[in-house]
């Protein structure tokens, strides 16, 4: 199961992912029917959640109901115990949404949730993250997750992002940091797929994160809480929602709360 999943996510355009991967991933839940797991998300139970990776594929990742990997079910519970995202008046800035959360945050009265993307069919406004069409201070809450490793200018990205945040809001921005390196590894002299996929992890990678990801984020403007959430659950809990990505290099699970 992992290899035929992982040649479809590197082999099918992006776009046709996002718009039918569901389909099909409900379909294979169906074989993966039980009670060992849960989404915190969708609440759907199974077995084990399928694996999914460009790369290396994890096992136990990919929920296939509602699509939320270890870092969506990880984020939608510190949404609710950490957050006033789920009660309180909000207008939130959505960039690159995540198929999990779309349906679900649009469908919450308290928001007004904008979505927004360069080429995902799912947003609702075409927009480059550098260059948002937003005045400053519109907004209560951006999240954008897995973004800043393939924007080319990742400053420009972040204080953009700071520009349209109201001064009081809050947001997730969310990137693959490489645990073994202390400082982020970025090299505009390597352009070619195989070789950025060698140097950064990913074929549309532009960069990888090390351990100063925080101060990365700060550089925009931002106050940056880097929140480790998990380590406050317990192992049961983990367990039971699969929050986990067993990797030995990469950090998923730290919470990047930046501050305005």
């Amino acid at each position: 199961m992992k290899h035929i999943i992982k040649f479809f996510i590197n082999v099918i355009p992006r776009k046709y992912i996002q718009l039918f991967s569901h389909i099909a991933t409900k379909i294979l839940g169906l074989f993966y029917i039980g009670n060992k797991v849960e989404c915190p998300v969708c609440s759907h139970h199974y077995r084990e959640f399928l694996p999914y990776g460009y790369v290396t594929p994890r096992p136990n990742a990919l929920c296939p109901n509602c699509l939320a990997l270890e870092r969506h079910r990880l984020m939608h519970l510190y949404l609710k115990e950490k957050t006033n995202f789920f009660t309180d008046n909000l207008k939130v800035l959505h960039v690159a949404p995540e198929y999990c959360f779309i349906k679900r945050f649009d469908e919450l009265k308290n928001l007004d949730y904008i979505t927004a993307d360069l080429e995902s069919p799912l947003a609702k406004v075409k927009m480059d993250v550098q260059k948002i069409p937003f005045p400053e201070n519109t907004f209560d809450v951006i999240f954008c997750n897995h973004i800043m490793e393939h924007v080319d200018d990742v400053h420009l990205s972040l204080t953009e992002l700071y520009r349209v945040l109201k001064p009081g809001g809050w947001g997730i921005i969310q990137s693959p940091i490489n645990a073994k390196r202390d400082v982020t590894y970025e090299d505009k002299s390597i352009t070619s797929p195989a070789e950025r996929e060698k140097h950064f992890g990913q074929k549309d990678h532009l960069r990888e994160f090390g351990l100063d990801y925080g101060e990365q984020l700060a550089k925009g403007g931002f106050t940056v809480v880097a929140d480790e959430y998990i380590n406050t659950l317990s192992k049961e809990t983990i367990a039971k929602y699969a929050l986990l990505a067993y990797d030995d290099i990469t950090i998923e699970e730290t919470i990047f709360l930046v501050q305005k």
